[in-house]
């Protein structure tokens, strides 16, 4: 189940990097006015949107303001904890 969701939280940062990289501000940083964690759903929802569409991967990260590596530690975090990766698979297979 670990391996599951590391695989693909692997896969989409994959996808991503292959993308152009995300709007940043003049400090270079990502936008923080929205910066919160995402949900186990939110974020099983949103790694089936990414397996679907794989080339829209950098944008739908962005519409989170998500970093392909603030996604994958997500997903490690996640996976870290049963009921959540329970949650998450829950709604990627419901999402996919």
């Amino acid at each position: 189940m670990r391996k599951a969701l590391i695989v693909i939280a692997l896969l989409a940062a994959a996808a991503c990097k292959q993308e152009s990289t995300p709007p940043q501000t003049a400090a270079g940083s990502l936008p923080s006015q929205e910066q919160q964690a995402l949900t186990p759903e939110q974020l099983g929802e949103l790694g089936a949107q990414i397996h679907r569409h794989p080339a829209d991967a950098q944008k739908l990260l962005a519409e989170h303001h998500l970093t392909p590596e603030a996604f994958e530690k997500a997903i490690r975090d996640v996976a870290q904890n049963p009921d959540a990766a329970r949650r998450y698979r829950d709604a990627y297979k419901k999402s996919g």
